[in-house]
């Protein structure tokens, strides 16, 4: 990776993470659906990224969070389980090695895959995260619900970020 990649993530990193936890910590719709935008951080990381670093990299992140939430180890489990979701997803939809563009971006990648892949990775991300925040299972449904609510406002706002940052493929 070049240097210019790198200062741009860090860059991402920052930012993400402090609209995440100085805009976003209190905005929720009646205490059922929280956006988690900090997410779109290991979203677009590049796909030349090793899998060790990713980990590494969505470990460091949720253990940020986990510090400014005070929830013990929620967020880094979560960000862990999306870093998985992650490799599996491009694993299995695009052949790395043989991929000219550098990150799995709405603009490099099309709707259609970004938003396939952003929404499964969204969705791994806030099961655990509100499962592990709930951690009882008398009250599934709620929490379930409280997660898929979650998703539907995580990906609008992730959308959105996408649309208005990254440009759009050159043909």
């Amino acid at each position: 990776m070049s240097s210019r990649i790198i200062f741009i993530n860090i860059f991402r990193w920052i930012v993400l993470l402090f609209v995440q936890i100085f805009l976003l910590r209190n905005l929720n719709y009646y205490n059922l659906s929280t956006p988690f935008l900090y997410i779109l951080f290991i979203l677009v990381l590049p796909f030349r990224t090793p899998n060790f670093l990713l980990f590494l990299i969505a470990f460091g992140t949720g253990l940020t969070m986990d510090a400014f939430y005070d929830t013990l180890g929620v967020h880094t489990s979560a960000c862990v389980a999306l870093a998985f979701v992650r490799i599996l997803f491009i694993s299995v939809s695009v052949n790395r090695d043989a991929f000219d563009e550098p990150e799995p971006s709405l603009g490099n990648m099309g709707f259609k895959w970004f938003t396939l892949y952003a929404v499964l990775c969204t969705l791994v991300h806030h099961i655990v995260v509100f499962l592990l925040e709930a951690f009882k299972f008398n009250e599934i449904a709620y929490t379930l619900g409280r997660a898929l609510l979650s998703v539907v406002f995580t990906m609008f706002v992730v959308l959105l970020v996408e649309l208005i940052f990254h440009n759009r493929k050159s043909n």
